[in-house]
């Protein structure tokens, strides 16, 4: 279990690196309309994606 973890864990960084390290202005750009969105948006996309993240360890591990 804990290679999963970690597993899941260095795939969330390889994927979260590429936006900076690629394409560093539209990234950029894209992090400053995050920053100006209003917190009630912020909140839905996080509960999205925690809804999302729950689903598919589900999937996978049902």
């Amino acid at each position: 279990m804990h290679s999963a973890i970690w597993t899941a864990v260095s795939l969330l960084l390889i994927v979260e690196g590429l936006g900076p390290m690629l394409l560093p202005k539209v990234w950029k750009r894209g992090l400053l309309t995050l920053i100006s969105s209003p917190e009630k948006l912020l909140r839905r996309f996080g509960g999205a994606f925690v809804v999302a993240g729950v689903v598919i360890f589900y999937m996978i591990y049902k």
